[in-house]
């Protein structure tokens, strides 16, 4: 029975096959792969056996801070776990971040306000930027102002408002405005307003310049762009003006 190259224990974890097979033939616990992160992520190449596992035209990623394969680019993989076999698994994307979050761990928390954002977890994104504010210790963390207009520079340098644009989180979308932006209060609508003041949340006072509705991706748009390509579900919030950076 074949065993992880890392650990060399059994590809099973609690009697739960986890089997991950490179196309070079190597097995490795999916775990144990991911801890060799940063250096898959930069050579594209096995840990064990050094064999080459994607094309990478650009040349090796070391000389880009986030990893960035060419475009498409992928290391497709044989993954046996407890949900069944995956057949030509692209685990890249997935090495990509760990690769990133291991050399920016500030950005651990970040990317959890993003997911925060695209589900529409509004008490969650409370909670995570209480948790800034107070954050004490050695652990990396941005604080909130910064947590709030983090762009992802693996997901297009979207910002969390252009996440909840695009998912149509529209309770998300007045969270972020009212503690990020100029909007002025009276534009809110009652409940979103009602809302943040059951949470306890304040409005800061936002500069022009600190304006999240200003953020571009790196196409260029800005969420107001990303709500009028999306047109029905935020029309009504278009016409108002609210997602109109200065407005």
């Amino acid at each position: 029975m074949a065993a992880c190259k890392v650990c060399e224990s059994p590809l099973v974890i609690e009697l739960v096959p986890d089997d991950l097979e490179l196309s070079c033939g190597c097995h490795f616990h999916w775990q144990c792969l991911l801890d060799q992160a940063a250096e898959l992520g930069i050579s594209l190449k096995c840990p064990s056996c050094d064999a080459g596992l994607a094309m990478n035209v650009a040349g090796p990623s070391v000389t880009n801070p986030f990893l960035q394969s060419a475009p498409g680019a992928a290391i497709l993989t044989r993954y046996t776990n407890e949900g069944g076999v995956q057949d030509n698994y692209d685990i890249l994307p997935a090495i990509t971040e760990e690769a990133y979050l291991e050399a920016n761990p500030e950005a651990r928390p970040a990317r959890a306000f993003h997911v925060m954002c695209s589900e529409g977890d509004v008490g969650g994104i409370v909670e995570l930027l209480r948790d800034a504010e107070q954050a004490e210790g050695n652990e990396p963390m941005m604080d909130a102002a910064r947590l709030v207009r983090y762009q992802d520079p693996l997901a297009d340098s979207k910002s969390g408002l252009h996440l909840a644009v695009e998912k149509g989180q529209e309770e998300v979308v007045w969270l972020l405005l009212w503690i990020a932006s100029t909007l002025g209060t009276e534009a809110f609508p009652g409940p979103a307003v009602q809302a943040a003041h059951s949470m306890g949340v304040q409005r800061p006072s936002t500069l022009a310049s600190e304006d999240i509705r200003a953020l571009t991706d790196n196409q260029g748009r800005t969420s107001e762009t990303v709500a009028a390509q999306i047109a029905g579900f935020w029309t009504k919030i278009l016409d108002s003006g609210a997602l109109h950076p200065g407005s």
